[in-house]
């Protein structure tokens, strides 16, 4: 597992600009996500290339320059992707060795050739047929949820506790063959990887997540194991028996994978539907549009990725002596490429700040990547909201955010999290089952 923590040259040698502790860094806070636009804004106008100290990354926020980034991998490694941004602690440390934790990336970490030749084994087992065959299930158990909601004799819910927290977990949990039955506990383990990952932990902090992060990849190591023994119909299954058949990929690097995918699988699709919901009932009129015409829901799911996006920064590390937006970036620098800020570059989407999923460009957003890391996942994501969505305009057509919402997102690095999305609707129209 990568343990590249060490600041880039440039915390070292001295910051190129006027941000020392008094610095406003043009309003932008790495770990605040309750509204970061304004900062990046400011950042892409007034220095769409800055070296913020109190992280140790060159932070980018314009279009053009973030995608040139994403489709260099020879020169802006993704290596560092994975790394924890706050070092972990002696204990952390101790908890996960003792506990035989040697967890990598699945893909987003990982170089060629390695890279190449483990994404081209996970493709063959990651299609479209696998998709179609979930679809049944996932709409199935929208509805089940939509039906409990519309019953719910206050006229209260929460979209992102009562639909969007089951159905990626399950989705996932099913594609990879693994216990349907332990969605919380799959749901903690996610929580304490973004956390040791992304988040800003002090050493005691850490500790319950490492015992957490031991249980989840002493997990994944069982699943292979099981899957040797019973190869089902699921993923898992398929990535060993395409070992058997002679694929270049061991036991630890499938154990990766589901390391990886039992993560991105749920916790960003869960992020995405319920920022569909948040999204769109804060543009209400745009809802309507929906009710009306469901045929927009594709585009309004675009439209919700670009303009709200679950991941808004990754991050990147210079090979060797570069440039980017014309500032020179040292071999050994880290980057955080701000993609919630290039999916609002006016020179890329015109009125960027502005919702419209009738948006003609909208798919041209960067929230799933670019180049030979773009997600894996990303069509059984938008599967997952486009079915959320057009059931909730099916079944509950009046559906708006509660009064007085003022929803509240998690403290990260990379990840817009909402911690809730509270809704109501009308007594006399939820009759649209």
């Amino acid at each position: 597992m990568t343990t590249d923590t060490a600041l880039p040259a440039a915390a070292t040698a001295g910051c190129p600009y006027a941000h020392g502790a008094g610095g406003d860094h043009h309003g932008y806070e790495p770990f605040q996500m309750k509204d970061p636009f304004p900062a990046y804004a400011a950042l892409r106008e007034e220095e769409p290339v800055m070296f913020d100290e109190r992280i140790g990354y060159w932070i980018v926020s314009r279009y053009d320059d973030i995608k040139a980034v994403f489709d260099d991998w020879e020169t802006f490694s993704s290596e560092n992707a994975q790394a924890p941004v706050r070092e972990r602690g002696p204990q952390a440390t101790q908890i996960m060795k003792d506990g035989g934790f040697t967890a990598y990336s699945g893909l987003s970490a990982r170089i060629p050739p390695e890279h190449t030749r483990i994404r081209a084994i996970a493709q063959k087992a990651f299609t479209p047929r696998r998709y179609k065959a979930l679809e049944p299930d996932i709409r199935a158990g929208v509805v089940e949820r939509l039906e409990a909601v519309k019953n719910n004799p206050d006229r209260s819910a929460d979209m992102l506790r009562d639909l969007a927290y089951d159905i990626p977990t399950i989705t996932i949990l099913t594609l990879i063959g693994a216990d349907t039955a332990q969605i919380d506990t799959y749901k903690q383990w996610s929580d304490s990887r973004a956390a040791m990952t992304w988040g800003d932990l002090k050493d005691e902090e850490q500790v319950p997540h490492a015992h957490h992060l031991v249980d989840y990849w002493q997990e994944c190591q069982r699943l292979v194991a099981a899957a040797h023994e019973n190869p089902g119909d699921n993923l898992t299954g398929d990535l060993v028996r395409h070992q058997q058949e002679g694929g270049e990929i061991t036991d630890h690097e499938i154990a990766s994978l589901l390391y990886s995918l039992l993560f991105a699988g749920h916790e960003t699709t869960t992020t995405l539907i319920s920022n569909c919901f948040r999204v769109l009932l804060t543009h209400h009129d745009q809802w309507e549009q929906l009710i009306e015409d469901p045929k927009k829901i594709p585009g309004a799911v675009d439209e919700v990725l670009r303009y709200s996006g679950s991941i808004v920064g990754w991050r990147r590390k210079a090979t060797k002596d570069a440039e980017v937006g014309g500032q020179k970036i040292a071999a050994g620098d880290g980057l955080l490429l701000l993609m919630g800020s290039a999916n609002r570059d006016e020179t890329r989407f015109a009125d960027g700040e502005e919702f419209d999923i009738t948006r003609p460009n909208a798919r041209e957003h960067l929230s799933f990547g670019f180049g030979i890391h773009y997600c894996l996942g990303n069509m059984l994501a938008k599967l997952q909201a486009k079915i959320c969505l057009e059931e909730a305009v099916r079944l509950l057509p009046t559906l708006r955010l509660a009064e007085n919402t003022d929803i509240d997102f998690r403290e990260n690095l990379s990840f817009r999290v909402p911690t809730s999305v509270p809704v109501t609707w009308d007594a006399d129209t939820t009759t649209g089952a």
